[in-house]
């Protein structure tokens, strides 16, 4: 018996053997290299980047990514399936290089999908859920209750790969219902999980210490914060492929009383593709934009807090004046989405700077350059110089309403002289919470928000949007269909303030906010709670979230 079984593994490793040799003849034949798998260990983010039963299908294995760069090894190049799988690979933006290899060698490295199912194999700034078991979740998740539930379920797991699964969780969650931000904050009893949902802080769920501390090692891990440091804030960046889309999350980390605290921002490179008309302006409003931006030169600043859909209403305008006879330059902190066609740079703390970004853009010959954020005075100076020197400008500038844009570029050094001549217009916007249309209920006008109502109406310059009844207006119920909020999706209000020979006489004389607005008053242009009001009256939003968002300054 022991003779017979000498003799089987004598047969079998000469069988190996000659398939080795053959592989070897092979890959002299066809010009490819030759590999033994059985002696190489096989990355498990490379093999999940083709199904299994595709992969057995063309006899395939992917075995190494560095990059974009992808290692193949195949059983013969002439099989029918291997170019349309090498084409679907070039398509996602791989270099492919193959290498030729033996069945034994195939069986070893398909053996591996058994590891993929739940274990989640990662390099810094990339986490490759397996986009079967991501989309899985997505499809199970409805509510924030369903992610509850799923978060619970894995926690009980207590096996090795419970953290990449409640990170899966996590983030199928965040992206099924649509939140912006995903918030991790030890407290002393417990760590509380909320998700941001237009705008507003829900919480989700909540988990023990130990769960925790894993969980934030692995986001560290993924995000290419150092493990070590705990008593400094750290931000990072992480990817996550979905339906062969890549979207982004930026990752902060703060230090706090009982431990670090973790905010991830979800950057769905989709949420920008909201086209200039789509945003929420009025007819008038946009077609001042519209006529505005295309001009050869000039300025356009939006202003407004964190949050409030600035960069989303920027690249807006950069995909409506983008043409191939233009270039378009951007300087941003970060780059939160990738523009086609569009030369985007980043700032670099100590080595990249707004203001060396944007001299080094003017020095590119562009038509059209965003400089991210105005933060002091030399970037200023030199953003209004681009802009009084053939170049048009989209900026950003921390204020709280289109009249304060002016008092603040002042106080950064700018001469109001140039005003006129640099600047085309003014914005402002905030971000409010439409109201689900499924289950928003009729309710009548009445109180403090009666009076509010009716003082903005009446001095309303163009009364063309406001509906003939005003007595009722809509108030949020909750449903299945909003996550029992009352609100589903966001839409703008805007002010905007032109520059004109009028304005410009004003601005020379270095008024206050509230001179500007006196005179803006007059003007056709809503200010951003007149917007607001008629979004009420239309039945788009509450009075309650407008108030919420939008300051209401008392009647003088």
């Amino acid at each position: 018996m022991a003779q017979t079984d000498k003799t089987d593994r004598e047969l079998d490793e000469l069988r190996r053997r000659e398939e080795e040799e053959l592989a070897m003849m092979l890959s002299k034949k066809y010009g490819i290299t030759y590999q033994d798998l059985t002696r190489l260990s096989i990355n498990t983010e490379a093999l999940r980047l083709i199904p299994e039963e595709a992969a057995r299908e063309a006899e395939v294995a992917a075995f190494a990514v560095v990059g974009k760069k992808l290692s193949l090894a195949v059983r013969s190049p002439q099989q029918s399936k291997v170019p349309i799988l090498l084409e679907d690979l070039i398509k996602r933006g791989f270099s492919v290089e193959e290498f030729m290899v033996s069945k034994v060698s195939l069986e070893r490295a398909w053996e591996r999908y058994k590891d993929l199912s739940f274990a989640v194999e990662s390099r810094e700034g990339v986490l490759d859920i397996s986009p079967e078991e991501l989309k899985k979740s997505i499809e199970q998740i409805k509510t924030i209750e369903d992610i509850q539930r799923s978060v619970a379920e894995v926690t009980e797991m207590k096996r090795a790969y419970r953290i990449s699964k409640i990170l899966e969780v996590t983030l199928a969650g965040a992206f099924a219902i649509g939140a912006s931000d995903i918030h991790i904050e030890p407290e002393e009893a417990m760590v509380r999980m909320r998700y941001r949902l237009d705008g507003v802080l829900h919480n989700v769920t909540d988990f023990d210490s130990d769960t925790y501390r894993l969980l934030l090692s692995r986001i560290k891990l993924l995000s290419g914060l150092k493990l070590n440091v705990k008593d400094k804030a750290q931000d990072g960046r992480l990817s996550v492929v979905l339906d062969k889309k890549e979207i982004d999350i930026r990752t902060s980390v703060i230090p706090g009383a009982y431990g670090e605290t973790v905010v991830m921002r979800v950057l769905d490179p989709s949420s920008i593709s909201t086209p200039l008309e789509k945003l929420g302006m009025n007819a008038k409003l946009r077609e001042l934009i519209e006529r505005e931006i295309v001009k050869p030169n000039g300025m356009l600043i939006n202003t407004g807090p964190t949050g409030s859909g600035k960069t989303t209403m920027l690249y807006a305008c950069l995909k409506k004046v983008h043409s191939p006879e233009s270039k378009i330059i951007t300087i941003e902190d970060p780059i939160e989405y990738h523009l086609p066609g569009i030369v985007q740079t980043q700032v670099e703390e100590g080595k990249y700077t707004f203001l060396e970004g944007l001299r080094s853009a003017l020095r590119q010959d562009p038509d059209i350059i965003m400089v991210g954020e105005i933060r002091d005075e030399e970037v200023a100076r030199t953003a209004i110089d681009a802009a009084l020197t053939g170049h048009f400008v989209f900026s950003t500038l921390h204020t709280n309403n289109a009249a304060g844009t002016f008092p603040r570029l002042v106080d950064l050094g700018v001469d109001p002289k140039v005003f006129g001549s640099a600047i085309s217009v003014a914005m402002a916007q905030r971000l409010v919470r439409k109201l689900c249309t499924v289950c928003k209920k009729q309710i009548p006008l009445e109180g403090e928000h009666k009076k509010l109502v009716d003082r903005i109406v009446a001095g309303l310059r163009d009364k063309s949007e406001v509906p003939a009844d005003i007595s009722n207006v809509y108030g949020p119920v909750g449903c299945s269909a909003c996550n029992g909020t009352g609100f589903k999706g966001r839409i703008g209000v805007f002010e905007a303030i032109v520059v004109d020979t009028e304005m410009d006489k004003l601005l020379r004389t270095e008024p206050s906010e509230h001179d500007i607005q006196a005179i803006q008053q007059k003007r056709e242009i809503a200010t951003m709670l007149e917007d607001g009001i008629v979004k009420v009256l239309n039945g788009i939003t509450s009075v309650e979230e407008l108030t919420r968002v939008v300051l209401v300054e008392e009647e003088a």
